[in-house]
C-alpha cells in the first residue's frame, strides 16, 4: 500500500473555485465624465493608486475603460473621480474625519442607517465620490474612508477643509 498525500486535490479545486468566483460578476459601469486635462491626469493618477480592498471587498472590474475610478465587492461600492462638489456642501457642512480626510456625508443619510452612503472629498480637488451600499453599514464606510485617505492625501490637493 503506497502512501498518499491527503488533501492535495482539494487545494486545486478550492482555487479554481477562488478564481471562478469573481469570474460571474458584471463590470462595474463608472461614468465618465468631462474635466480639465490636469483633473484628467490627476484622476487618472488616483484611480491607478487605488486599493485592491476596500471594507474587505476585493476589486471588480469596470467599464468603460477609460472610467476614472473603481469598484469593490458585491453589491459594488464605486469610487468615481472627478465629480462636482455635492449641491448641499458649504463653507458650514459637517463632515466626517478619517486619518486626516474629511469626507463630506449629508445629514438624511448619517442619520439612516438603511441608506445608501455617497461621500465626498469635498473640500479637494479633484473631487472623489464613493458610493457605499447600505448592507455595507456601518463599519464599511468607516474603513472605506480609513483605506482611502492615502489617495486623497497623496493625490488630490486641499482647497477647503470640512470642520
Amino acid at each position: 500500500m503506497s502512501a498518499r498525500p491527503v488533501g492535495l486535490a482539494v487545494v486545486p479545486a478550492a482555487l479554481l473555485a477562488v478564481v471562478l468566483a469573481g469570474c460571474g460578476k458584471e463590470p462595474v459601469t463608472v461614468p465618465t465624465l468631462r474635466l480639465t486635462p490636469a483633473d484628467q491626469a490627476r484622476c487618472q493618477r488616483v484611480t491607478n493608486a487605488l486599493p485592491d480592498h476596500v471594507a474587505d471587498q476585493g476589486k471588480r472590474k469596470t467599464q468603460p475603460a477609460e472610467a476614472l475610478g473603481a469598484a469593490w465587492g458585491d453589491p459594488a461600492i464605486v469610487v468615481q473621480c472627478g465629480v462636482p462638489v455635492p449641491s448641499d456642501f458649504t463653507r458650514r457642512s459637517a463632515c466626517q474625519e478619517a486619518d486626516g480626510v474629511g469626507w463630506f456625508v449629508p445629514d438624511s443619510q448619517v442619520n439612516d442607517q438603511s441608506a445608501d452612503v455617497v461621500m465626498t472629498t469635498a473640500g479637494y480637488r479633484p473631487v472623489l465620490q464613493v458610493t457605499i451600499p447600505a448592507s455595507y453599514r456601518p463599519s464599511g464606510v468607516a474603513a472605506a474612508m480609513v483605506e482611502l485617505a492615502p489617495v486623497v492625501k497623496q493625490y488630490t490637493r486641499l482647497v477647503q477643509p470640512c470642520r
